[in-house]
């Protein structure tokens, strides 16, 4: 199955294998030196460090599924006229006035932090497909919500 990615988040992915690989050579040294430590079946270093190696090769192994898999988006089609993916939609929160902007993308690179919220959420199903000016409902699990389009952007 494709998995869909901006070619930022499809370089963020790169750069993150790119790291965790380099990180190797210090796990298998870590097992070398607690194996040189004696008796393996009471070596909590040893145990530890083998751990710590099949995480990182099972983290590598999945971003190096995810890359191959990929498809990159392709923002030259983009357009504002309503809401889709990779847009930056700032909307206002009808009930209390509160105004949030949010960019749109895909499961793989949504990170609240920087304001980005997964294509499958409730909020962006809501508002994919409206325009500006739109007044959207979002089923939440403290009720229905209902947000009012102010800008659409390119993300």
């Amino acid at each position: 199955m494709a998995t869909y990615l901006t070619q930022e988040g499809y370089d963020k992915k790169m750069a993150e294998l790119a790291e965790l690989e380099a990180q190797r050579p210090a796990i298998k040294q870590a097992i070398a030196e607690a194996r040189d430590k004696g008796d393996l079946s009471e070596n909590a270093e040893y145990d530890a460090a083998k751990e710590a190696q099949g995480m990182l090769e099972m983290r590598i192994a999945k971003i190096k599924e995810l890359v191959a898999t990929a498809r990159i988006i392709d923002d030259s089609n983009l357009n504002t006229d309503e809401v889709q993916l990779l847009n930056k939609v700032t909307i206002q929160n009808k009930a209390n006035g509160a105004k949030m902007t949010y960019t749109i993308v895909t499961e793989n690179e949504a990170n609240l932090a920087e304001a980005k919220i997964a294509s499958n959420t409730p909020i962006a199903q809501a508002l994919i497909g409206h325009k500006k000016g739109d007044v959207v409902e979002v089923k939440a699990p403290a009720g229905t919500m209902q947000f009012e389009i102010l800008d659409i952007q390119i993300g």
